[in-house]
């Protein structure tokens, strides 16, 4: 049974399931720059902690040098405060340094994972089925992607530089603090980082819950306005700009109450997150004063403990905002991760192999096939085009012509039955080997926002500029080309808009005749036309038929009239077949479509 989505995948998996997919990126099996890089850049962070946790000791001792105090007080003053000041300085400096260094050696290991991520998730998206392309919602599923790519080099960041490192950097200063003071000292401190971090995590759970609502009203209002600049016509023809604006404002308003939602619970997150830093810092400050009035201390041990309490307090400040990142940048990539596990639908065999043509005889053999289970579209459809002929498909509207070519190019695989070429099934041989065979010129030909040459030079990457311009002139199209101010360099626009529909027909036609495949599907290649662009373009699409193997389905009869054979396709399965003149004389399904087309036509 295939798989069955409702749109697009946007559940999400663990936490730790996501961690494990991104820590390969980390640590890629054959590239061994990238470990090294993480190993240095590793090794670089740990000198960067060490110089932090040593650069007040320089402090305290030029406090007490400059102050009089301590054993070695005398030769301070004399000689080494001002040289301890300085150490100081440069301590600082090199924290600092060794910390941008740091970043200087990772940034190729997150941006080769970045790319890397973002080039398997696209070559997935292709790989889906046409059955999850015509449900996907185009805006929603970038932001899914542009948010999900994103994340990866920080969580890449800060799974290596943020927590580990935290951990090391506070553990060092506790020991430091019992060390130098008190083992209360390290109580407190212990106390208000555990108390920290349990009320940060467990705000922070909570926020993610209002986070993922904004993102799904970010998703859903960005949706709506690609969705919306898609129709741009559409929307002109019924002057419904208005109603588009309201309906986008609806769901930016409800991302904006959700916003807001998050923006108030990040403010009680950010105060309690003070509160519990100031408490600690004051009270462990107090200790220190205390010490100090009863001569058990000195000013620089005082100045010491407050310059560990504020190193302390901008970790944990950053532990906040860390966290509250990573855990979006979780839910981020558990969508995109999602998508990416999502199996394709129709998928090479172990074993297949590529697809050749002989005489390019493509037979439906007791062909089956429903987009949905509980509904047949083809129910036992069975016949032979033969090589090097023309066969037209004509239908009323639902009857299956489409979904026939859909089949052929294995859009989707049959439910029963079997289609093949030249007799090898085409579920036996790869995908890219079938689709380099078959041309297919569709009832509207979407071209790229590019030039007329990328356009045309699409049906082969390879063809050379006097290749191009002869299949343009096959089409019919070189003059018209050639007369425009940039001509082959022009760009046509969204989805091919600054053209006309016959143009961009011929465009289509061009790239087909430069791709050259012995089998040609033409899927109402015309309908979408007036009258007299499609008469114009009927020698165009001939010429393209000449020595391949056609399947034409037609909307508009009188454009397959010297077709070899026509069949007529209802309600799934075939009721018709013969060429044009006996059908018209058996006056059955076929000659009733006839003459209800002359009569719309006499009418119109």
């Amino acid at each position: 049974m295939r798989p069955r989505h409702t749109g697009d995948t946007t559940g999400e998996a663990a936490g730790l399931s996501v961690i494990a997919r991104v820590v390969p990126y980390l640590w890629p099996d054959g590239e061994p720059w990238v470990k090294r890089r993480v190993v240095l850049s590793i090794a670089v962070l740990i000198l960067a902690k060490l110089i932090a946790v040593i650069t007040p000791l320089f402090y305290k001792a030029a406090v007490d040098g400059l102050a009089g105090e301590g054993q070695s007080a005398a030769w301070m003053l004399g000689a080494g405060a001002v040289g301890l000041t300085i150490a100081y300085g440069l301590s600082r400096l090199g924290n600092v340094g060794f910390q941008q260094l740091r970043d200087v050696i990772f940034a190729a290991v997150g941006q080769r994972a970045l790319r890397a991520l973002a080039l398997e998730t696209f070559t997935h998206i292709h790989r889906l089925s046409l059955r999850y392309h015509i449900e996907r919602k185009t805006g929603g599923l970038s932001r899914i992607v542009e948010r999900g790519v994103k994340g990866v080099e920080f969580l890449l960041r800060f799974l290596l530089f943020s927590i580990g490192p935290l951990i090391l950097e506070l553990l060092m200063i506790g020991v430091v603090l019992a060390w130098l003071f008190d083992i209360w000292y390290l109580v407190v401190v212990a106390v208000t980082i555990a108390a920290y971090i349990a009320f940060t995590f467990v705000v922070t759970e909570w926020r993610v819950k209002i986070r993922r609502e904004m993102n799904a009203q970010d998703t859903d209002a960005n949706q709506k306005a690609i969705d919306s600049l898609l129709n741009f016509e559409t929307v002109k023809y019924f002057g419904a700009e208005a109603r588009e604006a309201d309906r986008y404002d609806r769901a930016m308003e409800r991302y904006v109450a959700a916003s807001l939602r998050t923006s108030y619970s990040l403010a009680f997150l950010n105060f309690g997150q003070s509160l519990l830093i100031t408490g600690g810092l004051v009270v462990v400050m107090v200790m220190a004063a205390t010490g100090v009035q009863s001569g058990a201390l000195s000013v620089g041990d005082f100045v010491l403990v407050n310059s560990y309490m504020i190193q302390i307090t901008m970790p944990l400040n950053f532990l906040g905002t860390v966290y509250r990142e990573i855990r979006q940048s979780l839910i981020d990539m558990a969508q995109m991760f999602g998508l990416l596990e999502r199996p394709s639908e129709v998928q090479d065999r172990p074993g297949a192999h590529e697809m050749r043509i002989d005489k390019g005889t493509v037979s439906f053999d007791d062909v089956i096939f429903g987009y949905d289970p509980e509904r047949r579209v083809l129910r036992g459809v069975t016949l032979t085009v033969p090589g090097g002929s023309t066969t037209a498909i004509v239908g009323s509207s639902g009857s299956g012509k489409s979904t026939l070519g859909r089949l052929l190019f294995r859009f989707y695989d049959v439910d029963g039955g079997a289609i093949r070429i030249d007799g090898t099934d085409l579920r036996d041989v790869t995908q890219d080997s079938l689709h380099a065979k078959i041309g297919v010129v569709p009832q509207d030909t979407v071209l790229f926002n590019d030039t007329i040459l990328y356009n045309i030079a699409y049906g082969r990457p390879d063809a050379t500029r006097a290749e191009i311009e002869e299949a343009a002139r096959a089409a019919r199209i070189h003059d018209f080309i050639a007369g425009l101010p940039r001509g082959y360099d022009t760009q046509v626009g969204e989805r091919g808009l600054k053209l006309s529909g016959g143009e961009k027909q011929r465009v289509g036609i061009a790239r087909t005749l430069l791709k050259d495949p012995p089998i040609l599907l033409l899927d109402e290649a015309t309908s979408a036309l007036d009258t007299e662009t499609e008469r114009s373009i009927q020698s165009e699409l001939k010429l393209l038929g000449r020595g391949r193997t056609s399947l034409v389905i037609a909307h508009r009869l009188s454009t397959i009239a010297d077709a070899d054979e026509i069949v007529v396709l209802e309600d799934g399965v075939i009721v018709e077949r013969g060429r044009h003149h006996a059908l018209l004389s058996r006056g059955g399904r076929y000659a009733a479509l006839w003459d209800r087309q002359h009569r719309d036509e006499e009418a119109a």
